[in-house]
C-alpha cells in the first residue's frame, strides 16, 4: 500500500474552489497553504475551502525566499499572513485548531534556519505528523524535526507554462520514476508521502483540470489519501 497526505501551495487562485470540489468528492482533505497578499487582495476563495473541510495554513505573505531575508523581515513575513488568516478563519466561521506553516521554494531561511524553527515553536505553529515516513533521508537532513512542513514528493506541475518545454508527461515521467534524484519514489510500495501540488491558474490554462488529472492518476494506482494529523504545539 502506498499513502499519502496531499498539500497544496500557492492558493487563493481561480481554480482554488474546482480543486477543493474535486478534492471533496474524492473524499481527501489536504492542506492548502495561503500566500497573504493573496488572500488581501481575494479570500473568498480561502474561505470556501476552509467551509469545506480543508486547512489553511501559512505560505508566508509575499512568498519570498527567506535565505535573502534577515530574521526580523522573516518574522514580519509570517506575522502578517498570520493575521490575516486570523480573520480569514472567523470569517469562514470555522475553528482554527492548526497552524501549520511551509516556506516559499522550501527555503528555511538561510544562516536563520534554527532561529526561524525555535521561533516557529514559541509562536505556537503544528508541525504536520510525519512518524510514518519511512524513508532514511527524512531523518538525516533533520526534516522529522522541523516544525515547518516539506514533502516528499513535488508533482512539479508549475512548471508547465508556455515555452518551457516541461510537459505533463514530464510530470508523469516523475511519478514513476523509481530513484528521484531529490526525495522518494512515490509509486514505491509501503511509501509515505506528503505530497506538493500547486493551485496555479496558469497550469490551469494550458492543462484544464490537471488536479484531476493527477490526483486521479495516484487514486487509479490505489494511493490512499489520509487526512492531516498535527503534532500538539510546543
Amino acid at each position: 500500500m502506498i499513502e499519502a497526505v496531499l498539500t497544496v501551495d500557492d492558493i487563493p487562485s481561480g481554480n482554488t474552489e474546482e480543486i477543493v470540489q474535486y478534492l471533496n468528492e474524492n473524499g481527501i482533505t489536504a492542506v492548502m497553504f495561503a500566500v497573504g497578499n493573496k488572500l488581501e487582495k481575494n479570500p473568498d476563495p480561502a474561505i470556501y475551502a476552509l467551509r469545506h473541510g480543508m486547512i489553511v495554513g501559512n505560505h508566508s505573505y509575499s512568498h519570498p525566499a527567506f535565505s535573502s531575508l534577515s530574521l526580523e523581515e522573516a518574522k514580519g513575513e509570517i506575522e502578517k499572513s498570520e493575521e490575516l488568516l486570523d480573520k480569514l478563519y472567523l470569517a469562514a466561521g470555522v475553528e482554527r485548531k492548526y497552524r501549520p506553516f511551509r516556506f516559499p521554494y522550501g527555503d528555511k531561511g538561510g544562516a536563520n534556519k534554527d532561529a526561524l524553527q525555535q521561533y516557529l515553536a514559541s509562536r505556537g505553529f503544528n508541525k504536520l505528523k510525519d512518524t510514518q515516513i519511512p524513508y532514511a533521508f527524512w531523518k538525516e537532513t533533520g526534516r522529522d524535526r522541523d516544525i515547518d512542513t516539506l514533502w516528499t514528493f513535488d508533482f512539479a506541475e508549475y512548471r508547465i507554462r508556455k515555452g518551457s518545454g516541461f510537459t505533463l508527461e514530464d510530470v508523469f515521467r516523475r511519478i514513476r520514476e523509481p530513484a528521484p534524484a531529490e526525495g522518494a519514489p512515490l509509486l514505491q510500495d509501503g511509501g509515505s508521502h506528503i505530497l506538493l501540488m500547486h493551485a496555479h491558474d496558469e497550469t490551469g490554462e494550458l492543462v484544464p483540470d490537471y488536479w484531476k488529472i493527477l490526483i486521479g492518476a495516484l487514486l487509479d494506482k490505489g494511493v490512499v489519501f489520509r487526512t492531516p494529523e498535527f503534532f500538539p504545539a510546543g
